[in-house]
């Protein structure tokens, strides 16, 4: 007689970067899917979002990310990491080599590094700061013995209401360098965040998953904003992607701001690099999880 009351338990995910926009999205999708979430925090953190983990039920482990032995401690039971963590290299390289060196050491099978982004395997070195450190540290991934699966998912698409300017309100413009029919990839964070929690879930995950939850041109984006709004939109193009290359090196000289994660230069670099087209993701992977509805540039315009 078959005990029904052994039931399978459910994964345990530990996750790093959980206090993050990110990181709390993709906790809450986990525990919605059923998972458990193990959530590591910074000793004595502040963060008001860690009260908000316990709330919805996510399990707080305090950690020294400088200790490897207290990290893998933390990691014991899990079947996935998750690093949402955003920083520079001592956070991308240095602080997820050792959460990577702890996932190893406690015998988790599956690590998901904080990769979120266009497909940097397809640039070259130099092209973008913040992508060389996801590429530098993907190497170190490839030849540790544990499985890995990356998840680009081109721009967020919520950075176009506010932190990418790219659409203009107030003068009702899609500013752009280049072609205006290139190709990008855009994904909000909560779709990501989703889509991710469903990749942690899921043991049979390969070395790459590419998403976009919608392919759009800057004309694409031009339509989306007039049907958002009710008012036409035009567009505004300063010059051809040299030119915006020497407003990166320019800007870069007159303010590095090399210590920001995310300063005006780092910007205009991933904006340079979508509308190459380089970066640009085939095949897409948004059918592997059925359930996940897209949400479109056009939603995401009105919403704002």
């Amino acid at each position: 007689m078959t005990d029904i009351t052994k039931l399978p338990e459910p994964a345990t995910i530990i996750l790093a970067g959980a206090t993050g926009e990110l990181g709390f999205l993709i906790a809450g999708f986990i525990l919605k899917r059923g998972g458990v979430v193990k959530a590591l925090v910074r000793q004595g953190s502040s963060n008001p979002r860690v009260s908000e983990l316990r709330r919805i039920g996510a399990e707080i482990i305090e950690v020294d990310f400088a200790d490897v032995d207290e990290l893998t401690r933390a990691c014991a039971g899990g079947t996935c990491v998750v690093s949402a963590l955003s920083g520079l290299r001592d956070v991308i390289v240095d602080m997820q080599m050792r959460l990577l060196n702890a996932a190893v050491a406690a015998g988790i099978p599956r690590f998901i590094p904080s990769d979120f982004s266009i497909d940097f395997t397809k640039l070259p070195d130099g092209s973008n700061r913040n992508l060389d450190l996801r590429r530098e540290f993907g190497r170190m991934l490839n030849d540790a013995p544990i499985a890995a699966t990356s998840i680009l998912n081109g721009m967020f698409t919520d950075l176009l209401t506010g932190q990418a300017p790219v659409v203009l309100f107030k003068i009702k413009r899609v500013l752009y360098w280049g072609n205006a029919d290139q190709p990008m990839d855009f994904t909000t964070m909560r779709d990501t965040a989703d889509y991710t929690a469903a990749a942690a879930l899921d043991p049979t995950t390969p070395r790459y998953l590419r998403i976009a939850g919608e392919v759009a041109t800057i004309r694409d984006i031009q339509r989306a904003a007039s049907e958002a709004t009710g008012e036409k939109f035009g567009t505004l193009r300063p010059g051809g992607l040299g030119f915006l290359g020497t407003m990166i090196k320019i800007t870069r000289t007159l303010s590095p701001q090399n210590d920001e994660v995310f300063p005006p230069w780092q910007g205009m670099q991933y904006l340079h690099n979508m509308l190459s087209g380089k970066p640009k993701m085939s095949p897409l992977d948004n059918d592997r999880y059925p359930d996940i509805r897209w949400t479109r540039i056009r939603e995401v315009l009105a919403a704002r």
